[in-house]
């Protein structure tokens, strides 16, 4: 019996649909949110098996404490899910300076913090395993949303090098990049105004809000099937080091990299060229 331990827990969500995948599975879950009283009903019948933690994961300390009172409780972590994150959009000239440093600090920090409390257990038994939610905004940048593709950008950079780093000690490490999924995360911005400090932005975001409120309840993508993807790609004898999720995902990503390696071939020459000639 493997225990995880999994931020985000919003019903609807990707964090309650991993609980419930590892709960099916015979595992322990233990699931952090900021709002536990919605979470009370859907825990009771596991009874030992849930553990509902409050918190909030942009507060290093309560981080620390909770990772430490779901060490003491189950013995160990084995499966880290860093899922909690949310999108604010804006421009890059105009979002206002407190909203994108918050998004960057949920979105990259609170996930490095979190991991970071994890990595001594794992690392003294010599397993476990990280997931890493990103997104394809990871990927390919999302106009409107510069910030949460900055900060998933980062978390698709931090997570390549912590998987080299700790493989040695038997850990591995997993970046999730879903596209547009059926959860709660496009439910909030019915209720959002258009802010930006420069309005010849508003144009743009009127349009990008618009286009998140029509697709709100809309999206193409299961939750709870692409949690069965990430389970059967963890599985595996040589497991993905990412996994895109999501058909329109999948194409907008690969878009993206065929048009890199294609401007990047153009531009052999000029990159070769920049050397010192040889023998010098």
């Amino acid at each position: 019996m493997q225990t995880w331990f999994i931020t985000g827990g919003t019903p609807g969500g990707f964090g309650m649909a991993y609980a419930d995948a590892a709960l099916e599975g015979g595992d322990r879950v233990v699931l952090t949110t900021r709002r536990p009283e919605e979470l009370r009903g859907w825990a009771a019948p596991y009874g030992d098996r849930v553990f509902v933690l409050p918190l909030d994961v942009t507060d290093t300390k309560q981080v620390e404490a909770a990772v430490a009172e779901a060490e003491s409780r189950y013995g160990a972590i084995d499966v880290l899910v860093n899922n909690a994150g949310r999108g604010w959009f804006g421009s890059v000239e105009g979002m206002d300076e407190t909203a994108l440093r918050d998004e960057i600090e949920l979105n990259f920090f609170s996930v490095l913090a979190v991991t970071r409390a994890v990595l001594p257990g794992m690392r003294r038994r010599g397993s476990g395993w990280i997931v890493n939610m990103s997104s394809v905004a990871g990927l390919v940048g999302i106009k409107g949303f510069g910030f949460y593709s900055a900060a998933k950008f980062a978390l698709e950079g931090m997570t390549e090098v912590l998987r080299q780093e700790v493989a040695p000690f038997g850990i591995k490490v997993l970046a999730v990049e879903p596209a547009a999924f059926r959860t709660r995360a496009y439910a909030g911005f019915a209720a959002e105004s258009v802010d930006d400090d420069l309005p010849a932005y508003r144009p743009m975001l009127t349009e990008v809000r618009a286009a998140m409120v029509a697709q709100d309840g809309r999206q193409p993508g299961d939750p709870v099937r692409g949690v069965r993807a990430v389970l059967a790609a963890m599985s595996q004898d040589d497991p993905p080091r990412r996994l895109v999720l999501g058909s329109e995902g999948y194409d907008a990503v690969a878009g993206q990299l065929e048009a890199m390696l294609s401007e990047l071939r153009g531009q052999e020459a000029v990159a070769r060229g920049a050397d010192f000639p040889p023998g010098r």
